[in-house]
């Protein structure tokens, strides 16, 4: 396993690479092992998203999950920067009931990337799979201009 981490704006933010996949993000990582290609690809577009000149990531990612954890992550990395979208909407896009949308994002394990962070509830902001939970949440979607809701 290889880890290469970046400071950003909401913390040292870590990219792990396995296999020539990105395969999960951690917060108050180190540096460990090779800086891959794929590593090296990936902090430059955290740095970009960051700087505000990305919007998108283009990686290789391969979280783990189940067939429909993974149906969740796609449909979270369809919702674009600095917009949300609901559990329950996006439980109806996938024809399934809302609970089981939060369960998948608190699993996600590449948040910010597979952004969990844009995926709010009907009547609030419900949970965060990152360090920091909620509060972590508003500050990503602050950094987005997503926060319609929190005015």
């Amino acid at each position: 396993m290889n880890i290469g981490a970046i400071k950003t704006p909401v913390g040292q933010l870590g990219l792990v690479e396995e296999d020539g996949n990105i395969t999960q993000l951690m917060w108050d990582a180190r540096d460990k092992g090779e800086r891959t290609p794929v590593l090296k690809e990936g902090l430059k577009q955290l740095r970009e998203f960051f700087d505000g000149t990305r919007e998108t990531f283009d990686l290789p990612l391969a979280p783990e999950g189940s067939d429909f954890q993974q149906q969740v992550y796609a449909a979270l990395l369809a919702i674009p920067k600095g917009e949300t979208r609901t559990y329950g909407s996006i439980a109806q896009e996938l024809g399934v009931p809302t609970q089981p949308i939060g369960q998948a994002c608190g699993s996600n394990p590449i948040p910010v990337i597979i952004p969990c962070h844009r995926v709010v509830g009907a009547d609030g902001l419900g949970g965060f799979s990152g360090d920091g939970g909620v509060e972590m949440k508003i500050a990503l979607l602050k950094f987005e201009q997503a926060y319609s809701l929190l005015l």
